[in-house]
């Protein structure tokens, strides 16, 4: 499968990238293990992960998903199979988002122990961190780097302007720049990353992966009214969707995807897909049918119609 440049970080990844949010979750060790011997078989090659994931389970700690993946690379000899991306700076019990260079460099050894590798490809800042500088955490990741633990940095979760600030940042201080960018971009979540943010994107040749490329599954079309919402542990989080607009959205995706003989989540995934200023999608599968959709979606080519008629209903 053809490969596209992440950004400035010097990487390759395939347009679609598995999220590691479920391993640990909704999907046990076995399963792990099968979805990504598939994933890499069908030549995708990029995983997305965090350290909190998934701490948000009872009985669970953190870290769970990052084990996972660090135990299948070293089952299957996979590490160089693979461009691994994980973050740091969620909440691991220290009460906060915390990006100081104390904390990345406790964080990082935890997480390069977890996945059992020397160094992690893409290492991001998950979320925003008002009580540390810029220049803190662009040090921080400059000392990573040096000492070959990370190979390129990004963050997740910026607007444009923090990511215009930390990219002025390391400028003027001679640091790393953020390469790689992580927003919230689907059919339905736009706003965010549309217009200012993706023009700055493009304009600096940063990668990005989107997330909750599906809506929090809503863009699947399996939730058609709140009598659906039970189908899943995420069902709940989706009834925000349920309007005339993700309606509209939802029957753009019927009509395309009866065009293609495809499922409305492969469409929805390639749209994301043919977005100007997006390098690769994040989404993730609990079973090898849901898998092989996704692997259908990055290989499905929609056309301009297909495209406008999908703007149109979502704009």
């Amino acid at each position: 499968m053809q490969k596209r440049p992440l950004g400035r970080t010097g990487l390759s990844i395939a347009p679609l990238v598995f999220g590691g949010n479920v391993f640990g979750w909704t999907a046990d060790k076995k399963t792990s293990f099968d979805l990504l011997d598939r994933f890499v078989d069908a030549g995708l090659n990029a995983i997305d992960t965090a350290d909190v994931y998934s701490r948000w389970v009872p009985g669970n700690s953190g870290g769970e998903s990052e084990t996972i993946i660090g135990e299948w690379m070293k089952a299957r000899n996979a590490r160089d199979k693979v461009t691994i991306i994980t973050k740091v700076g969620g909440d691991m019990g220290q009460g906060k988002k915390d990006l100081s260079s104390t904390y990345i460099a406790k964080a990082v050894e935890a997480s390069l122990k977890r996945l059992q590798v020397e160094a992690i490809d893409v290492y991001l800042s998950h979320w925003p961190d008002s009580e540390t500088p810029y220049e803190e955490t662009l040090a921080a990741y400059d000392t990573l780097l040096k000492a070959g633990k990370v190979k390129s940095i990004g963050a997740s979760n910026l607007d444009a302007s923090q990511l215009r600030a930390a990219l002025d940042v390391a400028k003027t201080n001679g640091l790393p720049r953020y390469d790689v960018l992580q927003p919230e971009y689907n059919l339905y979540d736009r706003g965010s990353f549309d217009g200012q943010l993706r023009d700055l994107c493009i304009a600096e040749d940063i990668g990005v992966i989107t997330y909750f490329s599906l809506a929090r599954g809503f863009l699947s079309g399996k939730y058609r009214s709140e009598a659906d919402l039970g189908q899943s542990q995420r069902g709940e989080g989706v009834k925000t969707y349920l309007n005339p607009r993700g309606y509209r959205i939802l029957e753009a995706l019927d009509a395309v995807a009866a065009k293609h003989g495809a499922k409305q989540a492969e469409v929805a995934v390639a749209w994301v897909i043919a977005r100007a200023g997006v390098t690769a999608p994040i989404a993730s599968a609990t079973s090898l049918q849901q898998l092989e959709s996704l692997i259908n979606a990055a290989a499905l080519n929609l056309d301009a119609g297909d495209i406008a008629e999908l703007d149109k209903a979502s704009a």
